[in-house]
């Protein structure tokens, strides 16, 4: 089962250097206990602001020795910049396929075939049709949600169990998100769901925990 943590420094207490530090610490956390994606989407930073942080997430993952991957939410200039694994592209964004044709560009991926193949692309998705959109633009995986009813948002329109197993046709790997738990994960991979993604599932309990029982 793939496990995206997706971040959200805003949902921890205090100022903004205890809320970076505790995001920071969380990161490792997650690099440790295995997941696999963290999506870095503090969208409301600067491009310089974000880049500062992404550079501090990399060091936190790679003296974590981990095989997980940082993805930068929406900013495929700010990805190359601090050598993140990969980017996260909302469904306003631009393509998968323009993303890989800036990275052909750089020169550091140019000449490394294998580099550009290692580019991991994925995308947010509100429908099955938008999955298979990504399918269809070369994306490495689509973010389908949401799923279930988040809890304290009102208004909120749930796809379902049923969306999401007409999504997990194509042949793309399908992350359910929003208002995941221990409890309604399983229901999701059953209905074909390549694995889980969120941002309290993880910032709200301990990931090592969290991991272990899915992973399992």
């Amino acid at each position: 089962m793939l496990l995206c943590y997706i971040t959200d420094r805003k949902q921890f207490s205090g100022n903004e250097a205890i809320r970076r530090e505790r995001l920071l610490d969380t990161i490792s956390e997650a690099a440790a206990c295995g997941t696999d994606y963290i999506q870095l989407r503090e969208k409301d930073l600067s491009a310089r602001q974000l880049e500062s942080l992404s550079r501090e997430a990399m060091v936190r993952i790679q003296s974590a020795r981990s095989s997980t991957k940082l993805l930068i939410n929406s900013r495929p200039d700010v990805a190359l910049a601090v050598g993140a694994h990969g980017v996260h592209l909302r469904s306003e964004d631009i393509s998968p396929q323009d993303v890989r044709k800036i990275y052909q560009k750089c020169d550091t991926y140019s000449q490394a075939r294998e580099k550009l193949a290692a580019l991991i692309i994925g995308v947010s998705c509100h429908t099955a049709d938008e999955v298979a959109e990504a399918a269809s633009a070369d994306a490495t995986y689509g973010v389908l949600g949401p799923i279930f009813e988040k809890s304290g948002l009102a208004g909120t329109h749930p796809l379902g169990l049923e969306e999401l197993k007409k999504a997990c046709r194509y042949k793309i790997p399908v992350l359910a998100l929003g208002g995941m738990t221990l409890q309604n994960a399983q229901s999701c991979i059953e209905a074909g769901a390549a694995g889980i993604a969120g941002i309290r599932l993880f910032q709200g309990n301990k990931i090592a925990k969290i991991a272990a029982k899915l992973k399992n």
